[in-house]
């Protein structure tokens, strides 16, 4: 190929091509090291500087207060599902969830295993395509905390804002697919994780902001199970993802020469609406999600047919779009634009979209 197609995946997704470039160097010579950083001992200086470096800038990028651990795990966004519960839910206990889709869904299946998971707040008889309000929130006394999906991959749907909570409980969060799209108050929040491969990174990675006095878990857990043990080692009690977390280090660092999270929001923002006016043009097009809870980070649309919609998927990969059929459960077409992904793609796809309309409107 001599060109790179517009990745629209859902995750893995798109990077910066400006760390791409860097990391083709890095991985056959990184320092003029005459080593590359995939092949780096984790004790080493290089990769030691690397990862003290991905944390300095993490916590720039988001203002992440010093009470605040920044952890770099394994296991993916899942491993959080089970792993938050057994350091925080204690035995006979409470957690309050917000099932606002099929992730959310999982986390409430695992944190039964450890005690129990009261769903406060669910969208599903809607087709989970909105974000519950309120009025459609139930609290249970006194929770251990109150855990929340902050944008829904599969659905499309996105918090505006972090849901209010009772008093005594912390809050957690998935933010796997809207992690640093835009400015965020840490301090709301208790524990906030994120699998690395939306917008932030590479798969392999989670990285984990959990408070000091949330590190110490609830019950007696196996070593690699437990928070603490991360953060005393600094996220280098065993082999971590080394390459992994150099190229999130590498985001963090393009993150922050562009203008940081609040240029990373604006661009979102003005990208997502180049597809929604699209979208709300006509009749045509229908969006999955309600208006008022759109994702800026996840477009979902079908059109009339699910026979357009397999014409759509089939004639978009021609132009060069690539990666846009929605998830098995809402059909359609799904149009992920996280951080790294270039206007020039949603302009490129807003085109298509009016052409489309107008070759079998």
């Amino acid at each position: 190929m001599t060109r790179r197609a517009f990745n629209f995946s859902a995750g893995p997704a798109v990077l910066p091509e400006p760390v791409l470039r860097e990391a083709q160097s890095d991985l056959w010579d990184i320092a003029g090291s005459g080593i590359g950083i995939a092949e780096h001992s984790h004790r080493g200086k290089i990769f030691t500087r690397v990862i003290e470096e991905a944390e300095a800038d993490c916590r720039a990028l988001a203002a992440v207060p010093a009470n605040y651990k920044v952890l770099f795990l394994q296991g993916g966004a899942s491993s959080q599902f089970f792993m938050l519960p057994a350091n925080r839910l204690p035995e006979g206990g409470t957690a309050d969830y917000l099932d606002t889709g099929s992730w959310s869904t999982k986390a409430v299946k695992e944190a039964g295993y450890y005690g129990n998971a009261h769903v406060a707040a669910s969208t599903k008889d809607a087709g989970y395509d909105h974000i519950p309000g309120p009025d459609e929130t139930s609290y249970s006394t006194s929770p251990a905390y109150v855990h929340f999906t902050s944008n829904n991959t599969i659905f499309g749907t996105q918090w505006k804002a972090e849901p209010e909570i009772p008093a005594g409980s912390f809050l957690a969060c998935d933010a796997s697919s809207d992690i640093f799209s835009r400015p965020l108050d840490v301090e709301r929040y208790g524990i906030l994780y994120a699998g690395a491969q939306k917008n932030i990174g590479p798969a392999g990675v989670v990285l984990a902001l959990v408070r000091d006095d949330l590190l110490e878990p609830v019950r007696e857990l196996p070593t690699m199970q437990r928070y603490a043990t991360f953060a005393e080692s600094e996220s280098l009690y065993n082999t971590p993802p080394t390459f992994g977390i150099y190229l999130m280090g590498r985001v963090f660092k393009w993150l922050l020469a562009e203008g940081g999270l609040a240029g990373a929001a604006k661009r979102n923002e003005e990208k997502a609406g180049l597809l929604y006016d699209v979208i709300d043009a006509g009749d045509f097009y229908r969006g999955a999600a309600r208006a008022d809870s759109r994702s800026l980070v996840n477009i979902t649309f079908t059109t009339p047919t699910p026979e357009l919609d397999a014409k759509f998927q089939e004639e978009a990969a021609t132009h060069g779009l690539a990666g846009l059929k929605g998830h098995r459960s809402v059909g359609g077409m799904r149009a992920s634009v996280y951080n790294a992904f270039p206007r020039a793609g949603c302009e490129a796809l807003a085109r298509f979209m009016t052409d489309f309309v107008a070759k079998h409107g």
